[in-house]
């Protein structure tokens, strides 16, 4: 018998802001794995031709759904339509964020930390609770299982200077996952969080390109280059697949071993 765990056909994963950075680099490894894939994104229609395309890789469906994580009940009525969908679902990556780096600790203002918080932290919490009732209620009907999986950042173990608001919601996500993963294990759900290193999306668009930056800290990194969302595709099939069945609660860097060096 062929050992083939990376083959998500049946299985249903969600992304939140599925349709760039790290969130597509994801999405596309989850279509071209056979997964049906759902995107959340504020406009469903920006994300018509990354659906045509992610479309063409697998065998399952991909859609778009207009969702504002921000919302409260924007995210519990788009959970409700995303798992009658297909019936399911079976991963939820919450990986929606934005990050107000570059201004001094002393000279941020209240305003832009909301903001942030309500992105990173408080959008990750609805969906992730959302995402746990479903699975939740799918366990108790005789089917467990389940892959909750949040996008932090090394910013939340490292000092991240002028990212103050940025770096607590995510250091707050690692702890939510790791809470998570203790109280739902029992229903066969597993948590587990991401944390990126430098890599080459919008996000860090202003520091691409500036040789400054690339000599300070690009050739700090060990494997010698910006990551790229490409580099989170594999993570994210293995966290939405059943290698992982026995897996959970961990903090799984992607960075090319830049915290280490």
């Amino acid at each position: 018998m062929v050992y083939q765990p990376f083959d998500l056909t049946g299985k249903t994963a969600l992304v939140t802001g599925g349709n760039r950075g790290i969130g597509y680099g994801m999405s596309e490894a989850l279509a071209a794995s056979n997964a049906n894939v759902a995107i959340w994104c504020r406009n469903a229609a920006s994300a018509d031709n990354v659906v045509a395309e992610l479309s063409e890789l697998g065998t399952g469906e991909v859609k778009a759904f207009s969702v504002d994580v921000t919302d409260e009940q924007a995210v519990i009525d788009s959970m409700a339509l995303t798992n009658a969908w297909k019936g399911r679902i079976d991963t939820v990556i919450a990986n929606a964020g934005v990050s107000a780096r570059g201004i001094p600790f002393v000279e941020q203002d209240t305003e832009t930390y909301r903001q942030v918080l309500s992105v990173n932290l408080d959008g990750a919490y609805w969906t992730l609770r959302e995402a746990a009732k479903v699975m939740v209620e799918r366990a108790k009907n005789g089917d467990p299982g389940g892959s909750l999986i949040g996008t932090a950042s090394m910013a939340a173990i490292e000092g991240a200077a002028r990212n103050q608001a940025y770096a607590a919601t995510k250091g707050g996500l690692i702890s939510m996952i790791k809470a998570t993963a203790v109280e739902l294990a029992r229903y066969g759900i597993r948590a587990n969080s991401i944390l990126p290193g430098w890599i080459a999306t919008d996000m860090t668009s202003n520091s691409q390109g500036n040789d400054k930056f690339e000599d300070n800290v690009i050739k700090r990194v060990p494997i010698r280059r910006w990551g790229e969302p490409k580099d989170f595709g594999g993570i994210a099939v293995y966290l939405a697949s059943d290698a992982s069945s026995f897996h959970t609660g961990d903090t799984l860097l992607v960075d090319g071993g830049y915290c280490i060096f």
